[in-house]
C-alpha cells in the first residue's frame, strides 16, 4: 500500500481559517481577556520556519473551491493550509519582521494585512502545528496525526536515498508501450488460469507437496514488497521523489508501505499514476510466473497469479486506506477523506446547509465525498458490530486451530519434515496475527474514545453525566454479547452459513427448526419444487405428468399439519419401518432452511429371529440448507435367539445441491439377555431411556461430533446398568452375546459450486466432521462389511456382557438428473 501521511486540516477549517488550531496545555495565546491581541513589549520579534520544512505549493485539481497549500514537516508530516497562512510561512525567510511580512502580504492579496494580524495567525494558527520555529530558536515539537486507521508500529527498510536508488531502473515500466504490452500479457494470462485452465491441479499439487507451498507462500510476501516499487517507481517516473519505505500493521495485518508525499506536487494524472503503480507491478509479477510456469510446469505457481488477482481487487476497495482510497481522494482533489467524514455529516443538517464550513468544496466534489461518507460509515459501524459480537466465537476457533497445528508441528518435529514444520508455524502465525490485531484494534478504538469524550466534556457537566450513561450502556451490550452461555464460545462449525444474522448473538439462540406450512387437504392445490429430466419436456396445464410426493411418518396432515415435501430423487424413497424398526427420515426441499429428524427407540425382543432394523436418511435437494437424521436404537433380547441378524443403515444424499450440508448418523446396541432383568434394573433403564428421549429433543444446538459421542455414552451408561444386574450372568446351558453395531455416521459435505446433482463418497478422515468408521473385525478375523451380523453363537469368556461392534454406512447414490 502507497502511505500519504494524513493531513492535519486544523489549520483549513473553511473559508478565512476561522477555526483555532491546537494549543499546547499552559501556554498562553498572547491575547488579553477580551480577546484582543496584546502587543509585547521588547525587541521585535523575526519568525523563521522550523527546521526541515518543506513547502509543496496548491493541491493540483483541488476539490476544493479555494486549493490549500500544503507544508511539509522534517518529521513527515504534511499540513493543509489556507492561501492566507500558507503565504505567511513562503513570506517568512528569517529576515523580514511581522511589519515587513504584512507590507509583503498586503501587496499579494490586494487586502489590508496588519502586522498585529500576522502576528497573531503565527502564534495562534502556525507555531502550534509545529511550522514555525520556537520563540528561543530551538526546533518546535508538534503532536502529528494520530488517526484510528493509520499504518502501525512502522519499521523502515529503506531511507529516501536508497529507495530513490534502488527504484530509478523500474521507472522504464512505465512508459506507454511497456505498460500496454505487460497489461495485455496479463489479461491473456489471467484469463486463462481464472476462466480456462483453473486452479484445482494448482491447490492440489500445493497441498501436496508443503515445499512447493513455502515457494508459494514466499514469491506472494516479495509480490507485496514488489507492490510497493511500483507506487515508488512511479513516483520517480512522474518527477517526485518517493519517500522511505519499510513494514508495518494495518488493521490486523502486516503490510508494506511506501511514503509518497512528494507525488503531491504532481498533477491529478500524475499522483493517480503513483496510486495505480502497485497494481501494475501486482500484473508483473503475475505475468512473470506465468513465464515461470510455462518453464517449469509447476502448477503450485498459477496460485500466485491468483493470490495478484485477489491482492489487486483488495487494494481497490476505498474504504480504507488501500490503494483505492487514494485514487479517490485524487480524483476529487481531496487529500484527507476521513477528514471530511464530520464536516460532512454535519452538513447535512439543516441548520448547517447555509454555513461556510458546507461549502469549502465544489459542488462535484462535494458529492463524491458525501457519498462515499454515507457509504463508508454504515460499513465501519457494522463492521466493528459484527467483529465485537463474532470475537468470542473467532477467539474459540482460533484457540482449537492453534491446538490441531501444535499437534501437527509436534509431529513433523518428530518426523524431522522441515517443510512441513515450516507451514506449520506459518499457520500459526496467520492465525494469531488477525487475534492480536483485533485486540489491539479495539484497545485503542475504546482509549481514543474515552480520551475523546473526556476532553469535550470538559467543563460540562450534563455532558459528562450523558458520556457516563453511553459508556455504562455500552459496557452492558459488551457483557451482553461475551457473556458465556454454552454457545457464544463455541468454535465455529464447518456447516454454518455465516452469514450477517448469525454473527448476533439473538439469531443464534432462534428456533432453527423449518417453517411448518398448512397441510394439504383433498382437492386443493399448491407449488412444489421438483426436477424434471432435461431430456424429457416440462409438463404443461393439457399435458400432466405424475410426480411423486412422499409423506414421512411423523408429518401426516392428521398429526402434526406439515406438508410433505415433493419426491425429487431419482431412485424410490426409502420402505416404511416395520414392527420392532427404527427410522429417522429427513428430506429437505426448501431452500435456506434446516431440518431435523430424531427417532429413538428401546425394543424388548423375545422372539427367536431378531431382525430389527435401525436407519437414518438424510436426503436433500435445496440450495444453503441443513439436513440432519439421526436414529438410535437399544434391542434388549431376552432369552435365547435362534437368528440375530440386526441392521444398522445410515445415508445421506445431496441431490441438485448447493450450499449444503446433509448428515445422517445411525447407532444401534443389540444386547442378548439369558432371562428377565430385575425390577430394579428395569426402573433404572426406564429413568435413563427419559434422559435420553430428551437429549433426543433438544440436539439441534449439539454439532454431529457431539451428538455421536454422546449416544456412546449412552450406550456405555446401559451396558453398565445391564452389567450390574445378577439377571445378565450367563446361565450354564446359555451363551449370552452383546452385539453392539458401531455408530453409522453418513455425511455429505457441500458439492461442486455448479449447481449439478454430486453425491460425494463418505470421507475416510476428516478433521471437523465425524469420520466413518471402519468395518471391525468378525471373531475370526475377517473384516465384516455391510450389515454382515456377528456370529450369535460366539463364545464369551466373561460374565459381564461384552460389544462385538460393527459397522454399517449405506454409500451415498449417485444420481444423475
Amino acid at each position: 500500500m502507497s502511505v500519504i501521511s494524513p493531513i492535519d486540516t486544523d489549520a483549513f477549517p473553511g473559508r478565512g481559517g476561522s477555526t483555532t488550531a491546537p494549543r499546547p496545555e499552559g501556554q498562553p495565546d498572547g491575547r488579553g481577556p477580551d480577546h484582543e491581541w496584546v502587543e509585547s513589549s521588547g525587541p521585535e520579534v523575526v519568525p523563521a520556519r522550523a527546521p526541515g520544512l518543506e513547502l509543496l505549493g496548491e493541491l493540483p485539481g483541488s476539490g476544493y473551491r479555494q486549493p490549500p497549500g500544503l507544508v511539509r514537516r522534517a518529521d513527515g508530516q504534511t499540513c493543509q493550509l489556507t492561501r492566507l497562512l500558507y503565504l505567511i510561512l513562503e513570506t517568512t525567510d528569517g529576515r523580514r519582521t511581522y511589519a515587513q511580512i504584512a507590507a509583503e502580504l498586503t501587496r499579494r492579496t490586494s487586502r489590508l494585512v496588519s502586522a498585529d494580524n500576522v502576528r497573531m495567525l503565527a502564534e495562534v494558527k502556525l507555531r502550534p502545528l509545529g511550522l514555525l520555529r520556537s520563540a528561543d530558536g530551538s526546533s518546535p515539537i508538534a503532536p502529528r496525526s494520530n488517526p484510528l486507521l493509520a499504518l502501525r508500529f512502522r519499521f523502515v527498510v529503506s531511507n529516501p536515498r536508497v529507495t530513490r536508488r534502488i527504484t530509478a531502473p523500474f521507472a522504464v515500466l512505465f512508459r506507454p508501450l511497456v505498460v500496454a504490452i505487460i497489461l495485455a500479457a496479463f489479461l491473456a494470462s489471467a484469463g486463462w488460469v481464472l476462466f480456462d485452465k483453473g486452479l484445482a491441479s494448482a491447490t492440489y499439487q500445493a497441498f501436496d507437496e508443503p515445499g512447493l507451498l513455502l515457494l508459494v507462500f514466499a514469491i506472494t510476501v516479495v509480490s507485496a514488497g514488489f507492490h510497493e516499487f511500483g507506487h515508488a517507481a512511479a513516483c520517480r517516473y512522474g518527477g517526485a521523489t518517493p519517500g522511505t519505505m519499510g513494514v508495518g500493521l494495518y488493521l490486523v495485518w502486516p503490510a508494506f508501505y511506501t511514503n509518497v508525499d512528494d507525488s503531491y506536487r504532481l498533477g491529478r494524472a500524475g499522483r493517480i499514476r503513483v496510486d495505480l503503480g502497485g497494481l501494475y507491478f501486482n500484473a508483473i509479477v503475475a505475468v512473470a510466473m506465468f513465464a515461470l510456469w510455462a518453464a517449469t510446469r509447476w502448477d503450485a505457481l498459477l496460485l500466485v497469479i491468483a493470490a495478484q488477482v485477489l491482492q489487486m481487487l483488495r487494494q481497490l476497495a476505498p474504504f480504507v486506506r488501500f490503494d483505492g482510497y487514494h485514487i479517490l481522494a485524487d480524483l476529487t482533489g481531496v487529500p484527507d477523506l476521513y477528514a471530511r467524514i464530520k464536516p460532512t455529516l454535519l452538513g447535512l443538517l439543516p441548520t448547517r446547509w447555509g454555513s461556510a464550513e458546507s461549502k469549502v468544496l465544489k459542488p462535484w466534489a462535494r458529492v463524491v465525498v458525501t457519498i462515499w461518507v454515507l457509504t463508508v460509515v454504515p460499513l465501519l459501524l457494522i463492521s466493528l458490530v459484527l467483529i465485537v459480537t463474532a470475537l468470542p466465537r473467532v477467539a474459540a476457533t482460533a484457540w482449537r486451530s492453534l491446538q490441531h497445528q501444535a499437534v501437527l508441528l509436534g509431529v513433523n518435529w518428530a518426523d524431522g519434515d522441515a517443510a512441513r514444520i515450516g507451514v506449520g508455524l506459518l499457520s500459526i502465525l496467520a492465525i494469531s496475527l488477525p487475534l492480536l490485531g483485533t485486540a489491539y484494534l479495539l484497545i485503542r478504538l475504546v482509549r481514543q474514545t474515552v480520551r475523546s469524550a473526556w476532553r469535550a466534556t470538559a467543563g460540562r457537566r450534563k455532558h459528562r453525566m450523558a458520556a457516563f450513561a453511553a459508556g455504562g450502556a455500552l459496557i452492558a451490550a459488551l457483557v451482553w454479547a461475551w457473556w458465556p452461555d454454552g454457545t457464544k464460545y463455541q468454535p465455529i462449525q464447518p456447516h454454518e452459513r455465516g452469514a450477517v444474522a448469525d454473527a448476533v448473538p439473538i439469531a443464534s439462540r432462534q428456533d432453527t427448526a423449518p417453517r411448518v406450512d398448512r397441510p394439504l387437504q383433498v382437492g386443493q392445490r399448491r407449488t412444489v419444487t421438483t426436477v424434471w429430466p432435461s431430456t424429457a419436456p416440462p409438463p404443461v396445464e393439457d399435458q400432466k405428468r405424475l410426480a411423486l410426493v412422499m409423506v414421512p411418518r411423523h408429518t401426516a396432515p392428521s398429526d402434526s399439519g406439515t406438508s410433505a415435501p415433493a419426491w425429487v430423487f431419482p431412485f424410490n424413497p426409502p420402505a416404511a419401518p416395520g414392527a420392532g424398526d427404527n427410522q429417522a427420515l429427513a428430506v429437505n426441499t426448501e431452500d435456506g432452511s434446516t431440518l431435523y429428524d430424531v427417532a429413538f427407540a428401546l425394543v424388548w425382543a423375545t422372539d427367536d429371529t431378531i431382525d430389527n432394523s435401525n436407519a437414518a436418511y438424510a436426503l436433500a435437494s435445496c440450495q444453503d440448507c441443513q439436513t440432519v437424521a439421526v436414529a438410535f436404537q437399544v434391542v434388549l433380547v431376552v432369552g435365547p435367539a435362534d437368528v440375530v441378524v440386526p441392521e444398522n443403515i445410515s445415508a445421506a444424499v445431496n441431490y441438485s445441491c448447493q450450499d449444503c450440508l446433509t448428515y445422517a448418523l445411525a447407532s444401534q446396541l443389540v444386547v442378548t439377555l439369558p432371562g428377565e432383568l430385575s425390577d430394579d434394573t428395569k426402573a433404572r433403564l426406564t429413568a435413563l431411556w427419559e434422559q435420553i428421549e430428551e437429549f433426543g429433543q433438544n440436539l439441534q444446538a449439539l454439532t454431529p461430533q457431539q451428538i455421536q459421542a454422546q449416544l456412546e455414552s449412552y450406550k456405555a451408561q446401559i451396558l453398565a446398568i445391564i452389567s450390574a444386574d445378577p439377571a445378565a450372568s450367563p446361565a450354564p446351558s446359555q451363551t449370552p452375546a452383546t452385539v453392539a453395531p458401531e455408530s453409522s455416521p453418513a455425511m455429505t459435505p457441500t458439492p461442486n459450486p455448479t449447481g449439478t446433482a454430486s453425491a460425494t463418497p463418505l470421507p475416510t478422515n476428516s478433521p471437523t466432521m465425524p469420520p466413518t468408521p471402519a468395518a471391525p473385525a468378525s471373531p475370526d478375523g475377517t473384516p465384516m462389511q455391510g450389515t454382515t451380523p456377528p456370529d450369535p453363537t460366539a463364545e464369551v469368556t466373561s460374565p459381564a456382557p461384552t460389544t462385538e461392534p460393527t459397522s454399517s454406512a449405506a454409500p451415498e447414490q449417485p444420481p444423475t438428473p
